[in-house]
């Protein structure tokens, strides 16, 4: 079946740094416990901006792990799949 991924993009200005951060680890902390990978990434040239991509093995966890977040996110529908090159 192969791998699945959503992405979420934010900003977070300055002053909301320190608390998204504490999101940050509580998402991880339930994504891991939902056999899920969490992992994100700030843009360089733009201190803030956050892009946040969750992984699993089968779109069924995937789907779990969202519904049950402690932070919703925008569009949990919206999945990826692995693709296969050549």
């Amino acid at each position: 079946m192969g791998r699945r991924l959503t992405i979420q993009r934010t900003t977070v200005p300055y002053s909301e740094r320190e608390r998204y951060f504490e999101r940050l680890k509580a998402s991880k902390e339930h994504y891991t416990a939902a056999n899920c990978r969490f992992w994100v990434f700030e843009e360089s040239a733009l201190p803030g901006a956050f892009v946040e991509f969750t992984e699993s093995d089968d779109e069924a966890s995937l789907i779990h792990a969202h519904s049950t977040a402690p932070q919703r996110i925008f569009d949990p529908t919206r999945i990826y799949h692995e693709t296969e090159i050549g």
